[in-house]
């Protein structure tokens, strides 16, 4: 397993769990337990909204034809990766919230925390045909398709093609100063 501190420099005392998660594409197949799973959904119920609307949706793959069907939209450059992911989720997020956009994606962030606390670990993809996914998951128009998600335990990154095994570490963050600006924008 990689040690993240190798590749994450923290510039404040912040809990462990902000990071060390991270994008790992190396997949385990072993399942994930109905308990553990629905314990990061549920931290992703708990995110803040815009007026408490909660505008997103999560359609979840773990059945092998439901995962056939989510992998008939994922693009190939993720499909390579992402295949062996035992469970794969489809955020959506409904288009009559002003701040459905952000909600959604706090409630991404929400589960990618919890999954790292589980010991889990959580891919975003923005690389998916999203009308392909409308269709094959029969989304509502009002309802905007997000990402898709690859959840489940790390595998050993020689499981993937030599390309990736090279990107296969946590990445780094901007300084802090160069993200945060007092007054206005410099």
């Amino acid at each position: 397993m990689i040690e993240v501190e190798q590749f994450r420099k923290k510039e404040h005392d912040i809990d462990p769990v902000f990071i060390n998660r991270w994008s790992p594409r190396s997949f385990s197949k072993k399942e994930v337990p109905e308990e553990v799973l629905m314990r990061i959904f549920e931290a992703a119920r708990f995110a803040p909204s815009a007026n408490n609307l909660q505008p997103w949706r999560f359609i979840i793959a773990q059945k092998k034809e439901d995962l056939e069907r989510f992998h008939s939209f994922i693009l190939e450059g993720n499909l390579i990766w992402c295949e062996k992911a035992p469970v794969i989720a489809v955020l959506i997020s409904d288009k009559e919230s002003g701040a459905h956009v952000f909600d959604a994606g706090t409630a991404w962030g929400y589960l990618a925390l919890q999954a790292t606390k589980e010991g889990l670990i959580s891919h975003a993809m923005g690389g998916i045909d999203k009308e392909k996914a409308r269709k094959v998951l029969n989304i509502p128009n009002n309802f905007d398709v997000q990402i898709a998600i690859a959840i489940g335990y790390q595998g050993d990154k020689v499981a993937l093609p030599e390309n990736l095994r090279a990107r296969e570490y946590p990445s780094s963050r901007r300084p802090l100063k160069e993200t945060i600006f007092e007054g206005e924008y410099r």
